[in-house]
């Protein structure tokens, strides 16, 4: 891809900074005119916002979609795109209606629109399903954009032939179902010890096992085109993000809340008790995201079957 022409170039990339400090500071600011007082749980206090919060995933969606990709040039393989939101979406969506009522609690339906969403145990909000659908494109947008225009230096060029040229893409990373045990198991083990009241951390164990399946999968067959600096980047940014949603807004005002049941027991007081798990969730997504994302573009390099390119 072409970059801006040498005279334009600080122009450019000062636009860029306003753009990019534009999509994260218009919809905080809509979402918190919608609290109207200190924290609270009551529905009149921060009336749908919870709704409106879901522009901090939707509005750099359009920004980096409609806007940034088109001007900078920047060429998405449509398929690669797709394929992988289709591929992960579900695990979002698995969450909630397996596991919603036992890991979460809606207690402030006034900040949603009080429409149901299908859910074992009980319908959730709507904007629950809307959320890690957002999430997973945002993300997704973000590392691309990162890694064709804003860092293409690191990039792996999409026609190199190390995209195209491997045995097979199932290949077995030990290390990630080392690190998947331990991790769980360190888990149990803190909550049985430090923790009075009886419950396992499934919502942690869910985490370690969304983030690290892929890993033990994928990782290898990723691991040498992904654009690590893009990564830790889109990491940084989505984390920053989801820290200012959930301990300023989110958990004070009841939007959504934890079963203390279901968690490791470790909370940050400073951060209206946010458990840690809340801290790990998008890097997890993050690090899942693009390791499906980089090895279908692999998949799709080769011209193979899917099967062939999977097995070998």
């Amino acid at each position: 891809m072409a970059g801006p022409s040498t005279q334009d170039a600080p122009r450019t990339s000062f636009r860029l900074l306003l753009a990019m400090l534009g999509m994260i500071a218009a919809p905080a600011a809509l979402t918190l005119r919608t609290v109207r007082g200190p924290a609270s749980r009551a529905a009149e206090v921060s009336p749908h916002g919870y709704t409106v919060s879901l522009l901090l995933f939707i509005v750099p969606i359009l920004v980096i979609g409609v806007w940034l990709v088109p001007l900078e040039g920047v060429r998405i393989s449509k398929r690669a795109f797709v394929r992988t939101i289709g591929i992960l979406f579900p695990l979002g969506a698995a969450l909630d209606f397996f596991f919603a009522h036992r890991f979460f609690t809606f207690p402030n339906p006034g900040a949603t629109l009080r429409i149901p969403a299908p859910a074992l145990g009980g319908g959730v909000p709507a904007e629950e399903y809307v959320f890690y659908f957002t999430g997973f494109v945002a993300i997704l947008l973000l590392y691309i954009w990162l890694d064709e225009y804003w860092l293409a230096a690191y990039s792996v060029p999409v026609n190199s032939r190390e995209r195209a040229e491997f045995d097979r893409l199932l290949r077995f990373h030990p290390q990630s179902v080392v690190w998947a045990a331990l991790l769980i198991a360190a888990a149990i083990a803190y909550r049985r010890v430090f923790v009075a009241e009886p419950g396992f951390p499934g919502y942690f164990t869910f985490l370690v096992a969304g983030a690290l399946a892929p890993s033990a999968a994928l990782l290898p067959a990723a691991m040498p085109v992904i654009n690590w600096r893009a990564l830790s980047l889109t990491v940084f940014i989505i984390l920053l993000t989801s820290l200012l949603w959930e301990v300023t807004l989110a958990v004070p005002y009841g939007w959504w809340d934890f079963q203390d049941s279901a968690m490791i027991g470790l909370r940050i007081t400073a951060w209206s008790r946010l458990p840690i798990e809340e801290v790990l969730l998008w890097i997890a997504v993050s690090y899942a995201t693009v390791i499906v994302y980089e090895v279908v573009r692999r998949w799709q390099a080769s011209g193979k079957r899917i099967r062939r390119a999977l097995m070998g």
